[in-house]
């Protein structure tokens, strides 16, 4: 029956799987078709198998599923039923999405949703399509999609690294990670290429281009690599997920993996270097365990930091840590192996010394006379724990070097406890134990004293039994031992024959001295054992339940002060420490959030800016500057490190000790996602702050450009007018009206420009757009500005070979316009400037070049920003919202503007914009060109 109790699954665990399985029940399967890249064929083998599905008489819905223009894939949508696309309106642009209101109602019992990593349109209910197949499987649907693997968070910067090509549809992994089911689709990279080139993944010219950047064969091996890894360990997660529901205990080699079995001993890392070059030559996961087991007296401070560097080894050669409770070594490793699905474990082997050697030796004697059988048996780590877990390898280590200087020791694994010496419990058992021990004795003595002979000698061994386990729960397992002892001798000397005396006069006595011995030090060890784990667990719960404490609190907090504040009476109060923080500013800079308190050590600022530039800890209790009275952690956040706790301990050990240590790192977490929290808050108002003031001043723009724009078009007409009588006025008088008319103009250019920045900031203006050619806007915008560029020499490159450019014709044109103003305004009278336009990649660029001062360097940008001019002392008339607009109206295309240097000059600039390519209408070529088509050069 022991055996089939230690094989009962544990109850929480057994109704965490109930519960999910419930919550399963009512949820949809998620199947995700996953490839390395486009074209392998993950839509295809999806629409196959939904149409397998569908003649089973399954109800298949194929919600959105992008072909491409393969008409191989496009035919295997015919027969499945096809949910209507939803359009959404954006920009003055009508896309194309997924219905999921119309998938919600249609209930299918399957749904096809390609692309998983694609983005809705703005306005959609959801901003990811992953977060559309959440609601529908949520609803009880089932759901099939495809992904590549470039497409998810963790592998993203990887695969631009090796590609290149940074790719911004990412999809989190735990979506991927919480999938029912993974197929991977794969396809070798030559024939993925061959695909390629026979035209089956992209169009020919798309192809071409592909060729050249994406899909190298260097790029697919890679990342189909990557793919099947990332399947792998999909893979690998049902089976552990298999073996808990399943309860199976017995480890599967499905999949290498190396633990480290570790103790403070000096061996510990020596192991651990050991099992990170195997892990290395296996390609696998290292873990790292070892026991904290239950002491009546507490751990020597060698042996603490002994293990505290142990533990930072293996944290930074990246292995998972743990240390495991009870008191047993073996039984705890052995679950821990069999919970994680452990291959291979590796333990160390150190030299005994003499004496360690000897204890061995009689133990063995020992158990050879009370079995002989077990003279042979061994008692080692290793032994117990092949003999606990027999399907896992167990890789034993030499003994490591010794250096001359140190002392030997023993193996702290051996028989599933740590090592203890003589000289530890010397240096840390309170004597005050072992003399309640003999006071528990003598009373017990006195008792039985007063009871003998009314009471048989077996009940007053049952009193000497009580002062044992009494010792025990009070003072721990040595003095429950010395008590054990004195109880068998003092039971001898008064109550048995003859009296008085250690003599035995029946030999039946001696089995119960030694029943009594054995009961009395089994008792005492359980009985503190259990003192031990229960004031273990007390400590935990108290950690938890302060933890859980600060982080409410810390979830109120509204202004960095209250954090501050918070974090110095919890750490106060945990910890009997002082603290101080180092919070980052809006200007990336470490300050000194509230003055020390006046019983903290001198704060060292170049050692905590130190922490905060290398997201590492320094000071006391660690390897960098541990002379320091202060230990510096930094406060990392999930974005970034947010700022430094220094901490001031009352005794240096708290620093050292592996649990407290764990406890302040996790208060220096929930302190760094605080500030974090804080921040993305400050920076939200402000944001929502600078927004209401730009639409106000946007409004305000609106509004006064369309008072101004009527009386001064009133006024250019009146002008006008007047200059169209000449004789009938003086001379000076038509200079004058000639300078008013001039004025107006630029005064209604300037209204134009406020006009169409408050129009195009506010989204009012929808874009008109139609198919144009680049030719016909730059003729037109040349036309219009031919009195600012009369004393200027321009010149236009052919542009008749062009392909048109989809875009609002009027809007480009102000582009155009506002860029030839600028240039004539900071060239000098008789300077060139010079128009050309050329593909490149699947945009249209399109230059205004000039000859004059140029651009100052760092102003690259800012000249773009509304209000700005290129050079503030200049008496150039204007406002500085030209290149704003053009900026507005460009990035409105989703295109992109930018200055340079004029290419080939000595001084000059570039002003460049692009706007994307679509697929333009067939236009029949004309079989003459226009003598006068403005691809000519053109003089003015």
């Amino acid at each position: 029956m022991a055996d089939i109790a230690g094989e009962r699954p544990d109850p929480d665990a057994l109704l965490k799987t109930l519960d999910d399985a419930a919550r399963q029940a009512v949820r949809g399967k998620l199947r995700v078709y996953f490839g390395a890249s486009a074209g392998v064929g993950k839509t295809y083998a999806m629409l196959v198998a939904a149409r397998a599905q569908a003649e089973q008489g399954v109800h298949v819905l194929a919600g959105i599923v992008e072909t491409h223009g393969r008409r191989e894939t496009a035919s295997l949508l015919d027969g499945l039923a096809t949910l209507p696309l939803k359009d959404v309106a954006y920009r003055g642009h009508v896309l194309r999405e997924f219905d999921l209101d119309g998938a919600l109602a249609a209930r299918p019992a399957l749904v096809l949703v390609d692309e998983l990593a694609h983005s809705n349109a703005p306005g959609s209910r959801h901003a990811k399509r992953w977060q559309d197949i959440h609601e529908l499987l949520a609803a009880g649907i089932d759901v099939w999609t495809t992904l590549n693997v470039q497409h998810l968070d963790s592998l993203n910067e990887a695969v631009g690294s090796i590609t290149g090509v940074r790719v911004w549809e990412t999809v989190p992994d735990e979506v991927f990670d919480t999938a029912d089911e993974v197929i991977l689709v794969d396809l070798s990279a030559d024939e993925l290429l061959r695909r390629l080139k026979e035209g089956k993944v992209y169009l020919p010219e798309q192809a071409r281009h592909a060729t050249r950047n994406f899909f190298r064969k260097g790029n697919l091996i890679a990342l189909r690599e990557l793919a099947l890894r990332r399947t792998a360990d999909h893979v690998d997660d049902d089976v552990q997920a298999y073996r808990r529901d399943r309860a199976i205990d017995s480890v599967w080699r499905t999949r290498e993996a190396v633990v480290a079995c570790i103790g403070p001993d000096a061996d510990a890392e020596y192991v651990i270097r050991s099992a990170h070059r195997l892990s290395q030559q296996l390609d696998c996961d290292l873990h790292v365990v070892t026991i904290d087991t239950p002491r009546a007296a507490p751990t020597p401070q060698a042996q603490q930091d002994r293990m505290q560097r142990s533990l930072a080894l293996a944290d930074g050669l990246g292995a998972r840590t743990e240390t495991l409770p009870g008191g047993d070594m073996v039984d705890a490793v052995v679950r821990y192996v069999r919970r994680h699905n452990i291959t291979k474990a590796v333990v160390g082997r150190t030299r005994a010394s003499g004496l360690q050697r000897l204890r061995v030796s009689l133990s063995a004697l020992l158990s050879a006379a009370l079995a002989p059988g077990w003279l042979w048996r061994r008692h080692s780590f290793a032994d117990m724990l092949a003999a606990g877990c027999p399907e896992i390898d167990i890789i034993r280590l030499g003994a490591p070097p010794l250096p001359a200087s140190a002392a030997p020791g023993r193996d702290p694994l051996t028989l599933g406890h740590r090592a203890r010496t003589p000289a530890d419990d010397r240096n840390t058992t309170p004597w005050s134990g072992y003399a309640w021990a003999l006071c528990y004795c003598a009373a017990a003595t006195g008792l039985s004293m007063l009871a003998f002979p009314a009471l048989h000698q077996t009940n007053i061994v049952m009193l000497f039994l009580l002062a044992v386990v009494a010792v025990a729960l009070r003072h721990g397992r040595g003095p429950a031992a010395l008590a054990s002892v004195v109880s068998v001798a003092l039971f001898d000397f008064f109550f048995v024959q003859p009296l008085a005396s250690f003599a035995v006069s029946d030999v039946q006595y001696l089995l119960t001295f030694a029943v009594l011995l054995a009961v009395g030090l089994l008792i005492g060890q359980l009985t503190a054992g259990l003192r031990l784990q229960a004031q273990v667990s007390v400590k935990r719960e108290a950690d938890a339940r302060s933890l859980y404490e600060f982080a409410r609190e810390l979830s109120s907090a509204l202004l960095p002060e209250q954090i501050v504040a918070l974090a110095g009476a919890f750490v106060h109060a945990t910890f009997g420490s002082r603290c101080a923080l180092y919070i980052l500013g809006l200007d990336d800079r470490l300050k000194l959030a509230s003055p020390a308190a006046d019983d903290m050590p001198a704060l060292e600022s170049a050692l905590a800016q130190w922490v905060y530039d290398h997201g590492q800890p320094a000071g006391a209790g660690t390897a960098t500057l541990s002379n320091s009275d202060l230990l510096y952690l930094p406060l990392k956040a999930p974005m970034r490190t947010r700022g430094v706790l220094a901490l001031a301990a009352p005794r240096r050990s708290l620093f050292t000790h592996p649990d407290a240590r764990r406890q302040i790192e996790a208060y220096a977490t929930l302190i760094a996602i605080a500030l974090e929290r804080l921040h993305y808050v400050e920076v939200a108002q402000q944001a929502l702050v600078s927004m209401e003031s730009e639409r106000l001043r946007n409004s305000l723009l609106a509004a006064v450009s369309h008072d101004l724009r009527t009386p001064l078009t009133s006024l250019v007409g009146m002008t006008d007018t007047l200059t169209r009588r000449p004789g009938t006025l003086p001379d000076d008088v038509q200079d004058t009206i000639r300078a008013m008319r001039d004025q107006a103009q630029r005064m209604h250019a300037l209204v134009v420009n406020l006009l169409d920045m408050a129009r195009l900031q506010s989204h009012d203006t929808p874009l008109r757009l139609e198919w144009q050619s680049i030719e016909e806007l730059v003729g037109a915008s040349l036309a219009a500005m031919r009195e600012p560029l009369a004393a200027h020499h321009v010149t236009v490159a052919r542009l008749s070979d062009l392909p048109l450019v989809e875009c609002d014709g009027v809007l480009i044109e102000r582009v155009l316009c506002n860029l030839l103003e600028n240039a004539a305004k900071y060239t000098p009278p008789g300077s060139t400037v010079h128009i050309h336009a050329a593909v490149h990649d699947d945009s249209l660029r399109v230059a205004v070049c000039d000859n004059g001062p140029g651009v100052t360097p760092g102003a690259e940008r800012r000249i773009f920003e509304k209000f700005t001019r290129g050079d503030r002392e200049s008496a150039t008339p204007g406002v500085g919202l030209g290149l704003a607009v053009c900026e507005a109206i460009i990035l409105a295309h989703h295109g992109r503007i930018w200055v340079e240097h004029t290419p080939g000059q000595a001084h000059g600039a570039q002003f460049v914009f692009s706007l994307p390519l679509g697929t333009p209408p067939d236009v029949q070529p004309e079989s003459t060109e226009s003598a006068d088509s403005p691809n000519s050069p053109n003089s003015h």
